[in-house]
């Protein structure tokens, strides 16, 4: 094993200047994720990359100074510009997916979302990764501030074992639709070989995104994609355990407890601890206390809320406002049940101390954790950490992550529902001492059981010991010796599949279209010395025409039902080989379309001799079942018609009978010499016609991570243009090298 590179969107330190020109200070960031990070990231002498902060008010000598310490921990720093810190971090990042993230669609705002930016920056930060991780690292990216980031990895370190862990809820899919770039995001994602989640109904959602929005299904916990085995798994995220009990058992701690409750005066102590953030549902917590007192005004007096807010994102404007708010709200419920002697909530808006929130810890009767939706929720283990007494009760939002583990010894509610959570305080407040610590000890059993350090080893484990790709792709050196091999022919053939093969694979058929770059890969091909070029696609001859028709490219449409010849001077018509009959059109037609109504997302597209029933924007389980049943009537209601269908990426196709893309290799060599080379290329079910009837010379390639007679395989789409380019480029160096001598051993003709 290498060395471990984690990457975040900030190092885990603090950065300190000193206002008198002496020497800043480097600190360890007290937060959870480097608490945890910092034993691997120093046994594996590893690298931690990520952002420094603002280091704007240190002189050149301070920031050398600076880069210096942290090149001395292994920290690498990606600066950022004031202009990238607002529009990736503050924008993008913090305005957009945070709210969509946890459901919050209201405050995202209506322009001016910054995705350039967070493009852009997450592509910095894998330059950064890149610069410097070697061979055998593991690269653990955090967050969904990057989530590009291992994507813009593989594409760099094709090679690279890289896993990404998010720290906050993964939406539904219907939730995560309303994110315009959601597909990128996603992909951004599959880059990983390992994504983590808190909890396994975030890696289902996120698998049943992956399914409605790109349609990759899951096997298992396991997404192939682009020829790789990517899984997603669930990784409770810990805390320091044992380091919050030490503290909580230090005598100093233990006298700061004592004299918060006598600062109380005898009230019972409800406590809160949060970022001052909207997701964390401090209105509505002080809406409970509200609707409490009124409802049992005998607890004036007798129970106090401390509420530490810290302060979060205060160069956003929309968390100034919300600090507003609270303040206001605060002032309302002190000034309704309020006496001269008492307050019912005290707010604290400032940062603590971990010894001093230790210390609340211990002092609270009541821990009110009631967020609206929150991916773990670390203050909950906290508060159940630092409770060496066993005493004290836990109120947990059944919305946080930390609810799937603490959910036994918690008294769970639903924050949106004010009167319940008032009743719960309540209950909470006369639990007999016997319940609270048989809760307790439940949930500290969990705590301590699985801490922050086994929250690491456990991921990194898996990454490690992650299986190697269920269908491999072939190596890079193998592939340059086949295009060399093709190069070498004394003609070429290339039979180019479009849908999945050169064009990526859309939600709907219509989506699709041939971009310029394609266009003039496809033109630079048929202009190679001694090489033809084919198009073989299920799209009917309209569809073709109008995407390559100006093209010198032979075109087959309709699975090679039709199609039209190399163009020597003006296009010719497009003609069959065999009389074509659509008799069974007017049977088939009605029932797809009665499915479609059935099955919402499912279409019906006609061709001139075929039909297609497309399920990829159905309900994936649904549209898995109905294209079952159809396979089964079909089957039936044709054995007498000349026509069959068909399975294919989420298409049931019907077509007349015999219809194969095999005639394609037929018509694409029925004018080539001896020793004419064909290169076919494809996706799906319908290309393993063209694949089978290649002769011995042939060369098949698969794309994709579908399951393929094909002995060489490419990734993607991308990957198949890739391999093209290299092809060109190799023909054109070959004649260059033939024009300069005829007899050279380099020259395709040389004896």
């Amino acid at each position: 094993m290498g060395r471990l590179v984690i990457v975040s969107n900030r190092l885990p330190v603090t950065v300190r200047a000193d206002g008198g020109g002496g020497e800043p200070q480097v600190a360890r960031s007290p937060g959870g994720l480097a608490t945890g990070l910092s034993g691997p990231h120093e046994a594996a002498e590893g690298l931690w990359i990520g952002w420094p902060g603002d280091l704007s008010a240190l002189g050149p000598e301070q920031r050398e100074r600076v880069r210096a310490e942290l090149e001395a921990q292994r920290l690498v720093p990606v600066d950022l510009t004031a202009e990238e810190v607002s529009g990736y971090y503050e924008g993008f990042s913090n305005r957009v997916l945070w709210p969509l993230f946890h459901y919050l669609l209201d405050h995202i705002p209506l322009e001016a979302m910054q995705w350039e930016i967070y493009r852009r920056v997450n592509a910095r930060f894998a330059d950064a990764v890149a610069e410097r991780a070697s061979p055998d690292d593991t690269i653990w990216v955090q967050d969904y501030q990057l989530c590009l980031v291992p994507a813009l990895l593989r594409e760099r370190l094709p090679g690279a074992r890289i896993g990404f862990f998010l720290h906050i809820p993964f939406p539904t899919s219907e939730v995560l639709q309303a994110l315009p770039w959601r597909d990128e995001l996603l992909r951004g994602l599959l880059g990983a070989d390992l994504v983590g989640f808190h909890t396994s109904l975030y890696a289902r959602q996120c698998a049943m995104a992956l399914r409605r929005l790109l349609g990759l299904s899951a096997d298992g916990d396991r997404v192939l994609y682009q020829g790789r085995s990517v899984r997603l798994g669930a990784y409770p995220m810990g805390i320091d355990a044992e380091g919050f009990a030490r503290e909580a058992e230090r005598e100093e701690v233990a006298a700061r407890a004592q004299e918060l409750r006598r600062e109380a005066g005898g009230a019972r102590l409800l406590l809160g601890i949060d970022r001052l953030d909207y997701t964390k549902g401090i209105r509505r917590r002080l809406l409970a206390l509200d609707r409490l007192l009124e409802r049992a005004p005998e607890l004036r007096g007798q129970v106090t809320l401390v509420q530490i807010a810290v302060p979060s994102r205060t160069s956003i404007a929309e968390y100034d406002e919300f600090r507003q708010d609270v303040d206001e709200m605060v002032g309302r419920v002190n000034g309704a049940h309020g006496t001269t002697s008492w307050s019912p909530v005290r707010y604290l808006y400032r940062s603590f101390s971990r010894e001093d929130l230790v210390a609340f810890y211990r002092a609270a009767d009541v821990m009110l954790v009631t967020p609206l939706r929150d991916g773990m929720n670390l203050v909950a283990k906290e508060f159940v950490a630092s409770r060496v007494d066993e005493r004290g009760v836990l109120l947990l939002s059944e919305l946080a992550g930390a609810a799937a583990e603490l959910g036994a010894g918690a008294l769970l509610v639903n924050p949106y529902d004010v009167d319940g959570t008032s009743d719960a305080i309540l209950r909470a407040l006369a639990m007999p001492q016997g319940e609270q610590r048989e809760r307790m000890r439940a949930m500290r059993e969990r705590v301590f059981g699985w801490d922050v350090h086994r929250w690491v080893r456990a991921f990194l484990q898996d990454l490690e010991a992650g299986q190697a790709p269920r269908l491999a792709l072939t190596p890079e050196d193998v592939l340059q010796r086949l295009r060399e091999r093709i190069a070498l022919a004394p003609r070429r053939a290339l039979l180019l599949d479009v849908d999945g093969t050169l064009l990526e694979h859309r939600l709907e058929p219509g989506m699709v279209t041939p971009d310029a770059e394609l266009l003039a890969l496809l033109l630079r091909l048929a202009g190679l010395p001694r090489t033809e070029v084919h198009v073989v696609s299920g799209r009917p001859a309209a569809v073709l025409e109008a995407w390559f028709g100006q093209l010198p490219v032979g075109l087959h449409a309709e699975h090679g039902l039709w199609w039209r010849p190399i163009p020597h001077g003006q296009p010719g018509p497009w003609r069959a080989d065999r009389p074509v009959s659509t008799a069974w059109k007017g049977r088939v037609r009605p029932v797809l379309e009665a499915l479609s109504l059935r099955t919402p997302g499912a279409l019906v597209e006609e061709k001139p001799s075929t039909l297609a029933w497309h399920y990829r924007r159905a309900e994936p389980e649904l549209g898995e079942a109905r294209a079952s049943e159809l396979l089964l009537w079909l089957e039936e209601a044709l054995k007498d018609e000349e026509a069959e269908a068909i399975a294919g990426d989420r298409v049931v196709e019907v077509r007349p009978r015999g219809a194969s893309k095999a005639a394609v290799v037929t018509r694409a060599l029925a004018s080539a010499p001896p020793g004419a080379v064909p290169v076919a290329m494809g996706d799906d079910r319908t290309d393993e016609d063209l694949f089978a009837a290649l002769p011995p010379s042939g060369v098949a390639l698969h794309v994709g991570a579908r399951e393929s007679a094909a002995p060489y395989r490419l990734p993607s789409a991308a990957a198949a243009r890739r391999f093209l380019r290299a092809l060109a480029d190799e023909v054109e160096r070959l004649d260059r090298a033939e024009a300069t001598d005829p007899w050279s051993s380099a020259s395709p003709r040389s004896p």
